[in-house]
């Protein structure tokens, strides 16, 4: 005969089974497609309503600070690099995600030979979003994604030569690695990469994504 204490301890064990199943943290349970909440200011796209595919738009400073992600908004932090650049982007997404509540998750790809599968742990995951951050990873991106269409990717200080509707970019001059034995530009600077302009490109980045604007570089040279 169980005691009125193994009980309760019994009761309580059950209780927090069942919490941790219907928690937020179950990816694999049905989701609502993400919908921005709150509208575009005035400047973040020019004339054109729709950007032509490959093409850059500078926004208007600020335009994009009125569009949030809906509620569980899931999103992969892709990263690869300890330099300083990159660890600037990766604690912008973090604080985004912190400040926006969004369902955030890291894959770090441990070294070169982890680059590809990195993206297919990010892809299996199943998220709203994958944030690349991290110039390793741009070569890598452009072999795997045209294979994944339907999956939306968003390259923050860094970009795709030749991106497919679903990649989106975030860059400016002091950034704008391209790949493809590109490499970086005569105007890369690693001190471009400040707190502001990096919380700058997560930010607009996601407010270009949420609202369909995608496959585009967002150009920040003006903030």
């Amino acid at each position: 005969m169980r005691t009125p204490l193994r009980a309760a301890a019994t009761l309580a064990a059950v209780a927090a089974l069942v919490t941790g199943c219907s928690s937020g943290d179950d990816w694999s349970r049905p989701h609502p497609d993400p919908t921005p909440v709150g509208t575009l200011g005035p400047g973040f796209i020019g004339p054109s309503p729709s950007p032509v595919p490959e093409s850059t738009t500078t926004p208007r400073p600020g335009s994009w600070n009125g569009v949030h992600p809906s509620e569980d908004y899931r999103v992969v932090l892709l990263t690869s690099g300890d330099d300083r650049p990159t660890k600037a982007l990766v604690t912008a997404v973090q604080k985004w995600a912190d400040e926006e509540r969004v369902d955030l998750r890291t894959v770090v790809a441990d070294g070169p030979h982890d680059l590809i599968p990195s993206i297919s742990r990010s892809l299996d995951m199943g998220p709203d979003l994958i944030v690349s951050a991290g110039n390793d990873l741009i070569d890598p991106l452009a072999t795997v994604t045209p294979n994944h269409l339907d999956q939306p990717f968003l390259v923050v200080g860094a970009e795709l030569a030749e991106p497919t509707h679903n990649v989106t970019a975030v860059d400016w001059s002091g950034a704008s690695f391209r790949g493809e034995g590109l490499g970086a530009s005569s105007t890369y600077d690693p001190a471009s990469f400040t707190a502001e302009r990096c919380a700058a490109a997560i930010r607009a980045g996601v407010a270009a994504v949420l609202n369909d604007l995608t496959g585009i570089v967002i150009w920040l040279d003006r903030h």
